[in-house]
């Protein structure tokens, strides 16, 4: 099982991170992707999963029309974690394919 990020690692691991901040009231990241239309969204998504899978670490997701919203935590470990940090990073260079900072 990998380990809860402590405060300080998870705020350190945040400046690393654009876009993505803490979510109020759960020990969690989140970031919203707005891209120009659904199928860039879809493209993302697309994308994002096969990542996911691979490293068997799923994000909670919701996507309307051309906006998909990410919230990361590892549920095991009860909080943010290395994986979700990998995760939100692999996700901001698929963004980065599609044009997004």
């Amino acid at each position: 099982m990998v380990e809860r990020l402590s405060a300080t690692d998870r705020h350190e691991a945040l400046r690393a991170l654009p876009g993505w901040s803490e979510v109020a009231g759960r020990d969690a990241i989140a970031r919203t992707f707005t891209f120009t239309d659904f199928n860039e969204a879809f493209g993302f998504m697309t994308r994002a999963a096969l990542v996911a899978e691979k490293s068997d670490h799923h994000p909670e997701w919701r996507n309307v029309y051309k906006t998909v919203e990410v919230v990361l935590t590892t549920h095991d470990a009860g909080g943010v974690t290395r994986r979700d940090v990998d995760l939100a990073a692999a996700m901001n260079a698929i963004a980065r394919q599609f044009g997004l900072a």
